[in-house]
């Protein structure tokens, strides 16, 4: 058993059989898309915020490390602060015009959407 990490084989209760291997589930590696498939919604989100606005960017298919990517980029350029997970990426503030217009220099295809 080359890879022995007991945190990977939690769900397995016991074997018996000596010749037992662990699989474990790797996720699959999302292929990201180029900027001009992406399809961008931008969103402006004040709920669960204690009051404070954050712009959302919703609609990003690929890696992790490309979402993070693409967030330090938005964030530098709007200059504030932010979070890349679950496939979306949150900028304090509203800075939907902004973020609209490096998204589109960039090659994105973003809209404006909701409230």
């Amino acid at each position: 058993m080359a890879n022995n990490d007991w945190k990977a084989r939690l769900g397995v209760v016991y074997s018996t059989a000596t010749d037992y291997n662990y699989t474990t589930e790797e996720e699959e590696s999302v292929a990201t898309l180029p900027p001009a498939q992406q399809d961008l919604r931008v969103w402006l989100d004040r709920k669960h915020r204690g009051g404070k606005q954050a712009t959302l960017i919703k609609g990003f298919v690929g890696s992790d490390d490309d979402l993070k990517e693409l967030a330090k980029l938005l964030k530098t350029r709007c200059g504030v602060g932010g979070s890349a997970k679950d496939g979306e990426i949150i900028i304090q503030g509203d800075h939907r015009d902004r973020i609209l217009e490096i998204l589109t220099k960039e090659g994105y295809k973003a809209k404006r959407a909701g409230a």
